[in-house]
């Protein structure tokens, strides 16, 4: 009953946090040390059993000229997921997110958020023989999901910054010619908006294309689709 109470919305913050960090799970990110302290993903079930992901950390903060003292990378990552879901950018809904310093005056941070059901990293997809088994019109359909995905987040100025392959998911529902693929992203915890449009846009175009194993035959198909999206060619490609 405790559990339950702590998790609905009648529940405190500062009880929803301390229910959500008193729950321990698998690690599906060790905690590493960075950014001056340890963050690492484990997962976790809320009370009524569903499947959640809890981002922990302590003392992990960014500094920027807004924020010189630091703050912890979590909210960062709640702003950007917020952004992105008023854009209807695919990204996991957010279940809980919070902050808080300790004693010692060092944060502890969280930033809870549910599981994408179906979803599995498109390397994987690649590697079980999803792109063989769906054929190249669920393929093409995941490639203009991803690429509409992406233009709606740069056309709201947000820049992923991390836009590395292993973050693409995908999912892949029905079967023959009812099948339909789609695209989520992960990891936002270094998305940030920029002044324009062209800036997001160039960053993460880019560094996706050095960062995923896209034949130049993909590649061009899912430029095709994101600038028909995004609504002009990006500069410096």
């Amino acid at each position: 009953m405790a559990a339950n109470r702590a998790t609905e919305s009648g529940a405190t913050a500062d009880q929803r946090f301390e229910y959500f960090w008193a729950q321990r799970g698998e690690w599906v990110e060790e905690p590493n040390v960075r950014r001056g302290g340890e963050s690492g993903v484990q997962r976790i079930h809320a009370g009524n059993g569903e499947l959640l992901y809890a981002k922990r950390q302590t003392g992990h903060i960014y500094r920027s000229w807004l924020h010189p003292f630091g703050r912890p990378t979590v909210l960062r990552e709640r702003d950007a997921l917020n952004g992105l879901h008023a854009l209807n950018v695919r990204v996991p809904r957010m279940v809980f997110c919070g902050a808080q310093r300790d004693p010692e005056h060092q944060w502890r941070a969280l930033l809870v958020t549910a599981a994408l059901d179906g979803f599995q990293e498109i390397e994987h997809w690649y590697a079980g023989g999803g792109r063989e088994r769906h054929g190249e019109k669920v393929h093409e359909q995941i490639l203009q999901d991803l690429a509409q995905n992406l233009a709606r987040m740069h056309k709201g100025r947000w820049q992923h910054s991390c836009l590395y392959i292993k973050h693409v998911f995908v999912r892949v529902t029905g079967e023959g010619e009812a099948a339909c693929g789609e695209v989520a992203l992960l990891d936002l915890e270094k998305c940030r908006q920029r002044l324009t449009p062209q800036h997001a846009a160039q960053h993460d175009i880019k560094q996706l294309r050095r960062h995923s194993s896209f034949s130049d035959a993909d590649w061009q198909k899912f430029l095709y689709f994101y600038e028909a999206a995004f609504g002009s060619a990006i500069k410096g490609l």
